[in-house]
């Protein structure tokens, strides 16, 4: 049996986002922060329920860690390294060969990669066999529906709301 330290000085106190969202909300135009706080409190909400925690990490020195999951499963569980990408363009391979070695270095049973886009297929093709789980956007409205959340994901109207705020 591995023992699992659920220590860490680059934890913080997360804050609630999911009961601000509704249908009207595009969280790929969310502020950063409250989009990983988000992801950490849609993971926990689906970790609690087979008796697991989820912790977020702060925002510099994370060690490319948004957060980790611990799941007490004896055979699937374990540590989970958590990276979230609030992105409007496709996440390239770049993203997941840096996830894989955030996983060793942590030295986690198991990484996952959440966007609000989606992945090229040479991300998929780099994930494939390794203990990796990609979550597009779909993937994250489908999680978050799951635990009674609702909320959308436009692209194409952040692409236009950064270029605004970039100008």
């Amino acid at each position: 049996m591995v023992e699992i330290s659920r220590e860490d000085s680059r934890f913080i106190d997360g804050y609630e986002v999911a009961d601000k969202l509704d249908e009207s909300v595009n969280l790929a135009a969310i502020d950063w922060q409250d989009f990983e706080n988000l992801i950490r409190e849609i993971f926990a909400e689906e970790f609690n329920s087979i008796g697991g925690e989820v912790k977020i990490t702060q925002a510099s020195r994370d060690g490319g860690v948004d957060g980790i999951a611990f799941d007490p499963d004896p055979i699937r569980g374990g540590k989970i390294v958590i990276q979230a990408k609030r992105y409007t363009n496709v996440v390239g391979v770049s993203a997941v060969r840096d996830l894989y070695g955030t996983i060793i270095n942590e030295g986690a049973t198991k990484g996952i990669l959440v966007t609000t886009s989606n992945y090229g297929n040479d991300a998929y093709k780099f994930a494939k066999g390794k203990p990796i789980t990609l979550m597009n956007g779909a993937n994250l409205l489908f999680l978050l529906e799951k635990h009674g959340h609702k909320a959308k994901i436009d692209l194409k109207e952040a692409k236009e709301l950064n270029n605004q705020n970039n100008s």
